[in-house]
């Protein structure tokens, strides 16, 4: 299949194609951790400019994309029925890959990507896609008029917000929907320097909110559950991971870990 449909779409948004690539790259591996058969669909049928988004660090965004996938399925199987929202969906696959038959699901990103995702998925009346910026208020409405409880997730996409439009985010979520989950990725000031130096090199925008220690946001009426890293995911995932990996992981600890983490959180309803 040749690209063609060309993506317009903002500085930022653009970036949603690094995970979509990796997940794809992925997939065509000879054994792949990940297998996303929509991602090379889409990868087939977009024009853009793969060399941009080729990332060395392919595996870390797998693994970053596993370890929420697994806390999606754990909240699916303790509320079958709940609902999961993708702050920033860009063309993630997370229903696709999470799928139980029964959860409600809700693709959230700014118009022009939305405009682009709804070239390849369609609303369900299980799933649908909102237009809206996650920095606004006019989407939650739409996310309370479904059944609780309610697990947010976002994927790559924080880092790019202001520290100020991260905290707002995150306090108005924690405080309209106590009792909820949020999952999502930090990266600490160490990691800025290099990430601004490929930036720029690439023409790609630069990474804005630092997150030294993911406990400090407790402050926002979130309670830290669980972190991770790609050096040390949940037992469930490490589980799953091929010994080769699970020995790569083992050796590669003490470099990663000052990167990248994930964590879960639990809403408690006020700052």
């Amino acid at each position: 299949m040749t690209s063609d449909q060309r993506a317009e779409l903002g500085p930022v948004q653009r970036t949603l194609f690094f995970p979509l690539l990796a997940r794809a790259r992925e997939t065509q591996a000879r054994r792949p951790l990940l297998r996303d058969p929509k991602a090379v669909e889409l990868v087939r049928a977009i024009d853009f400019d793969t060399a941009t988004y080729r990332s060395a660090m392919r595996f870390m965004v797998v693994i970053r994309t596993m370890i929420l996938d697994e806390w999606v399925r754990q909240f699916l199987a303790a509320h079958p029925g709940g609902t999961v929202v993708e702050l920033g969906t860009g063309l993630n696959t997370r229903f696709e890959r999470t799928d139980n038959g029964s959860v409600h699901w809700v693709d959230l990103d700014l118009p022009d990507t939305i405009e682009l995702r709804r070239r390849f998925f369609a609303d369900t009346d299980r799933r649908q896609t909102v237009a809206a910026s996650l920095l606004d208020e006019d989407w939650l409405p739409a996310v309370e008029a479904l059944p609780r409880p309610y697990f947010f997730v976002s994927d790559g996409v924080l880092v790019y917000l202001r520290e100020e439009e991260v905290t707002s985010a995150l306090t108005r979520i924690a405080a309209r929907f106590p009792g909820s989950r949020l999952a999502f990725d930090t990266y600490p000031q160490a990691t800025f320097k290099w990430e601004h130096q490929l930036a720029v090199k690439r023409g790609l925008p630069l990474w804005q909110w630092p997150c030294d220690d993911p406990r400090t946001l407790q402050r926002l009426g979130l309670r830290l559950l669980e972190s991770a890293t790609p050096a040390r995911p949940p037992a469930a995932v490490r589980a799953g991971l091929p010994l080769r990996y699970r020995l790569l992981l083992s050796a590669a600890a003490p470099l990663l870990r000052e990167g990248l983490t994930i964590s879960l959180f639990a809403s408690d309803g006020h700052a």
